[in-house]
């Protein structure tokens, strides 16, 4: 094997980098500058060779964090979002946040005036987790002082949360906190279908996904008409998303009835695209007599005891699937209504499982995006959609791997700018932990955040623009 195949993903990167500045120096530059470039990536190379890859350990989380919140936490993008164009007065005032230190000590009700408090608040405590909440009626720091009853939530973005653990009853690779490559495609059609359903069926058009680090995806939805619903309304959309339903006892959790919502049918063209390969091939779900049973107690007594027979000789998990499907669209050919059996299996085996709790709730805390998750040490980084078949939680950076990264030399082009005279401190330091995030791998998830933010940006001016012309007398 090339030995820069057996240096990882992170020797990869550094070599594919130095080829990418090799190529578009190429022409462009004198022959002894092309040398001295070209040298100094193959340093940088070959120190990345000879370092082992950075491996997460727990004890190291109280060191690293202090470099993390310093160095290469965003808190810039960070205030822009959570202060969404400063058009409401105090809204970033009276957000709360949650801070979980060392030894599990929870402090809730954290509230800031400006970036700046939040940053230096921030890098003083140095939280093992950041939770983010409402928007409240008072400053959430404040909130003893004011009179009973007074102190209300009054807004927070719709937001959802989806954890591997609740499909323990339907994954054959893993349990409780683990997660795999088989598995992990329920995150995936759990976001498309969900997506899809937010934009479509909701209007909605800012929805933020994030991988929470170790098990999970959240969805921040951002759009002002999310951020405004009432407890009944968020209720409402968690329940219209919500189909697999009811706890161990229950065998049958997905039961459609004529005609099917289009909601449901559109769902079942996403779960259809990764049947095959994610249910039928990955878990093997009709491959042991276990898993076979378990499929078979969802259908008919008539069709299973059929099924059962033609089982013994036919051990294909594709073919027995097959057959399965044509028994269920033979059986709605001679009876009047229902035995959407084969749709119902498809959906119970991978239709999102929400936490309606956590949607319903205005003053309900969230993980926050760019969070460390303390047990695996991976950054809760935003996922794009652009490339979702492509993500894997294993790649996304630990906060290990993204320290060990200020530690490697400069590349050529990327020495210190020049200090401008007229900067204040705030802009110098800002400038340079914009430096240091990009030499690591959380630079491209906080473009995209970036990204993320642009289009809310021009949303919200177009917005303004509309309202100002509506204003207007003719």
């Amino acid at each position: 094997m090339n030995p820069v195949e057996c240096c990882g993903r992170k020797f990869r990167c550094k070599f594919a980098r130095a080829q990418t500045s090799v190529k578009q120096l190429q022409g462009t530059v004198s022959s002894l500058s092309f040398v001295i470039v070209f040298f100094s990536h193959l340093y940088v190379c070959m120190i990345t060779l000879e370092m082992p890859a950075a491996v997460y350990d727990q004890a190291s989380l109280p060191d690293l964090l202090p470099l993390y919140y310093r160095r290469l936490f965003p808190f810039s993008q960070y205030y822009r979002w959570l202060n969404y164009g400063g058009v409401t007065k105090n809204y970033f005032q009276n957000r709360e946040f949650s801070f979980t230190l060392k030894d599990d000590i929870y402090v809730r009700y954290q509230s800031f005036s400006t970036q700046s408090e939040l940053e230096k608040e921030m890098q003083k405590m140095n939280p093992y987790k950041i939770d983010i909440g409402a928007v409240y009626s008072h400053r959430p720091n404040q909130h003893n002082t004011v009179k009973s009853g007074c102190f209300q939530a009054l807004e927070k973005e719709l937001v959802f949360d989806i954890d591997m653990t609740d499909y323990d009853d339907v994954r054959s690779c893993c349990s409780a906190a683990d997660i795999c490559p088989k598995c992990w495609p329920l995150m995936t059609i759990a976001i498309r279908i969900l997506d899809r359903a937010l934009r479509e069926d909701f209007g909605f058009r800012h929805c933020l996904w994030v991988y929470s680090g170790r098990r999970g995806i959240h969805c921040w939805v951002c759009d002002e008409a999310a951020r405004k619903l009432s407890v009944a309304a968020r209720s409402a959309v968690a329940e219209y998303l919500s189909l697999v339903k009811g706890g161990e006892e229950t065998v049958r959790k997905v039961v459609l009835t004529d005609p099917i919502h289009p909601f449901i049918r559109e769902s079942l063209a996403v779960v259809e695209h990764y049947f095959t390969q994610y249910a039928l091939l990955g878990q093997d779900i009709l491959g042991s007599k276990e898993a076979t049973d378990k499929v078979l107690g969802l259908v008919p007594e008539d069709v299973k005891k059929e099924l059962l027979i033609e089982f013994k000789t036919e051990k294909n998990p594709e073919r027995r699937w097959g057959r399965l499907t044509t028994m269920a669209q033979n059986k709605r050919t001679t009876v009047k209504k229902g035995h959407y059996f084969e749709k119902e299996i498809m959906l119970q085996y991978c239709y999102p499982r929400l936490d309606v709790n956590v949607s319903k709730g205005v003053n309900h805390l969230l993980k926050s995006p760019f969070s460390v998750h303390p047990k695996t040490g991976r950054i809760s980084v935003p996922i794009d959609l652009r490339e979702l078949d492509r993500f894997n939680p294993f790649e996304v950076p630990t906060i290990s791997l993204i320290c060990e990264e200020l530690d490697l030399p400069k590349m050529a082009g990327e020495e210190e700018d020049q200090e401008d005279p007229k900067e204040n401190d705030k802009e110098a330091g800002e400038r340079r932990k914009i430096r240091d995030y990009k030499r690591t791998s959380l630079a491209k998830y906080v473009k995209l955040f970036d990204q993320f933010l642009e289009e809310m940006a021009r949303s919200r001016k177009g917005e303004l623009i509309k309202k100002s012309d509506l204003q207007k007398d003719f």
